[in-house]
C-alpha cells in the first residue's frame, strides 16, 4: 500500500481484523497534515466522517469524547483535528505502518513486487491501491505558459501554508468549496483575493436540518452522509446498486453529481472580503515582470488583470494513466470506463487480478460517495471480502493486455500473469496518503477533493 489516508487506514483495519498478513506503507494522514493550510474545516458532518473498523469502536465520536472535543451535528470539524483523529485511529486499529513510500509496483510470478524509496523489495499476493486525489490534479490549460515550478501558478492542494501569499494579489480559479474556503483564508490573512468562476453564480449549501425532524420531513427529504434528498441518499447508501447502472450513466453522474458549492459557514467570509467574478474564464495567461498578466473572458467582454499568483482550485480527473506507483505497462493494460477511470468488479478488484483499487478512482464505478470519507466504510468491507476471495481462488490468472515483462512468466504477448504463489498469504495495501503526491487535497468534496469538502476521498 502506498500511503495511509482515510481509505487506506480503513481498509487496513478491516484486513487486520480478517487475519490477513498485512503490510501498510506510507505516512499516516500525510496529505491532511501537509497539504491543507491551518484553519481549514471539514465540509462534511462529523457523523459522516468516521474512518471504518469492523467493530465501529474507533469513530470520530469516540476520538472526540476521549479528547474533550465537540463532534456535534452542524458544527464543522477542523482539518487539523481530523488529521489527529486519523493518527489516533491508526495507532488503535491498524498494525504498525511502515512510513516509507512505495516507488514502484509490478506483477511477478505469484503476485506483486513493491519497491520502497530506499530500494527494498516486498512481495505479496494481493495489493490494495488507494492513491487519493493528488495524482489526478487538474490545472486549466490556459495556465501552462506560467510554468510548472509553482512560482506563478499552482493547484490549491499543493499548499499546506498560505502565508507566502500574505500582502500579495492572488487570483483563485474555481467555484467550489476548495476555491471559496481558500479565498476566505487568503483574504483573512491580508491577501488581496479574487475568485474567477465560469458559473453564472455561486452555489451555497444550506445549514443542515436537525437530526430529530418529524418523520414526515425525514421521509420527504432524508439526510445522508452526502446531503439531503433521496438522490443523495441513494448515492450514499447504495454504491453497490449504483455499480449496476449502465457505464455511460455512471460516468456522467460521477462527473456532475454534487457539483461545486460552498459550505454555509464560509459564505459570509467570502462575501465580506473576496472579490468574486462569476461568468468569467481565463483565456490567456503569461508572465509579466515577475507577475502574471491575465486575459479573462466574461459577460462584458475581455477583462485584463495583473496578479501575483494564480491558484487553481479546479478539481481532479481520475484516470488509470495517473495511477502511480503502478508499472506503466500495468496502467496501460487496465480495463477502463469511458472517462478513463479503471473498471472494477463488485469487490473493487481491477482487471488485473489481485490488484484492488479504492477512493476517488472508483467513483465512476461505485458513485459519488467514493469522493468522500463517507465511502470508506463500504469500500473497506467489500474490498477485504474481495481480497479474501482472490486468496482462496489461487492459481495463475491471465489478463488481456500488453506483456508486462519476463518476470510475468512465459505466457506470450497480451497477458499479465498474477495469482497464487509462495509469497505469503496477505496483502500489501497501497493507499490514500500515498507516495508524496498521493492522498487527499486541501479542498472541497464537491470538486472531488478532501477536507474542505463534504468528506473527501482519502
Amino acid at each position: 500500500m502506498v500511503g495511509a489516508g482515510p481509505y487506506g487506514l480503513s481498509i487496513a483495519a478491516h484486513a487486520a481484523a480478517a487475519g490477513l498478513d498485512l503490510k501498510v506503507f506510507g505516512r499516516p494522514m500525510d496529505s491532511w497534515r501537509s497539504h491543507m493550510p491551518p484553519g481549514m474545516l471539514l465540509k462534511s458532518e462529523p457523523w459522516a466522517s468516521h474512518l471504518s473498523d469492523p467493530a465501529g469502536a474507533f469513530g470520530l465520536d469516540a476520538y472526540a469524547a476521549a479528547h474533550g472535543l465537540s463532534a456535534r451535528h452542524g458544527e464543522p470539524i477542523g482539518v487539523a483535528e481530523f488529521a489527529a483523529y486519523g493518527l489516533w485511529f491508526a495507532e488503535r486499529a491498524v498494525p504498525a505502518v511502515d512510513e516509507r513510500l512505495v516507488r514502484s509496483l509490478r506483477p511477478v510470478p505469484g503476485g506483486f513486487r513493491a519497491t520502497t524509496e530506499d530500494g527494498e523489495e516486498v512481495r505479496a499476493r494481493t495489493v490494495a491501491l488507494a492513491v487519493g486525489v493528488l495524482p489526478f490534479v487538474d490545472l486549466p490549460g490556459a495556465l501552462r505558459p506560467l510554468g510548472t515550478d509553482g512560482a506563478l501558478a499552482s493547484h490549491s492542494s499543493h499548499h499546506g501554508d498560505l502565508t507566502r501569499f500574505r500582502g500579495q494579489d492572488v487570483t483563485v480559479v474555481g467555484g467550489g468549496q476548495a476555491a471559496l474556503e481558500t479565498a476566505a483564508l487568503l483574504a483573512e490573512q491580508g491577501t488581496r483575493t479574487r475568485v474567477l468562476t465560469r458559473a453564472g453564480q455561486l452555489c451555497w449549501n444550506d445549514l443542515p436540518p436537525a437530526l430529530d425532524r418529524p418523520w414526515w420531513r425525514r421521509a420527504r427529504s432524508p439526510l445522508s452522509g452526502l446531503g439531503q434528498g433521496w438522490r443523495n441518499w441513494s448515492y450514499a447508501q447504495l454504491p453497490g446498486a449504483f455499480r449496476l447502472l449502465p457505464a455511460e450513466r455512471r460516468t456522467r453522474i460521477s462527473a456532475t453529481a454534487l457539483g461545486p458549492a460552498g459550505a454555509w459557514w464560509v459564505r459570509s467570509r467570502v462575501e465580506s472580503g473576496v472579490e468574486v467574478l462569476t461568468g468569467h474564464e481565463i483565456v490567456r495567461a503569461e508572465p509579466a515582470g515577475g507577475r502574471v498578466r491575465l486575459e479573462v473572458a466574461g459577460p462584458g467582454g475581455t477583462l485584463r488583470l495583473r496578479t501575483d499568483h494564480v491558484l487553481a482550485a479546479t478539481g481532479f480527473t481520475a484516470s488509470s494513466a495517473r495511477l502511480a506507483p503502478l508499472d506503466p505497462e500495468i496502467r496501460a493494460a487496465l480495463h477502463t470506463l469511458g472517462d478513463g477511470s479503471p473498471a472494477t468488479g463488485p469487490g473493487f478488484e481491477s482487471s488485473c487480478p489481485g490488484l484492488f483499487l479504492a477512493g476517488l478512482v472508483t467513483a465512476s464505478a461505485f458513485g459519488p460517495s467514493m469522493r468522500f470519507v463517507y465511502g470508506a466504510s463500504y469500500t473497506a468491507d467489500r474490498l477485504v471480502r474481495g481480497v479474501r476471495r482472490r486468496l482462496r481462488r489461487g492459481g495463475p490468472v491471465r489478463v488481456p493486455g500488453p506483456a508486462v515483462g519476463a518476470e510475468a512468466g512465459a505466457v506470450g504477448p497480451g497477458a499479465i500473469v498474477v495469482g497464487s504463489g509462495a509469497v505469503g498469504s496477505g496483502a500489501i495495501e497501497v493507499g490514500a496518503a500515498g507516495a508524496r503526491a498521493a492522498g487527499t487535497g486541501a479542498a472541497g468534496a464537491d470538486d472531488g477533493r478532501s477536507p474542505a469538502g463534504a468528506g473527501a476521498a482519502g
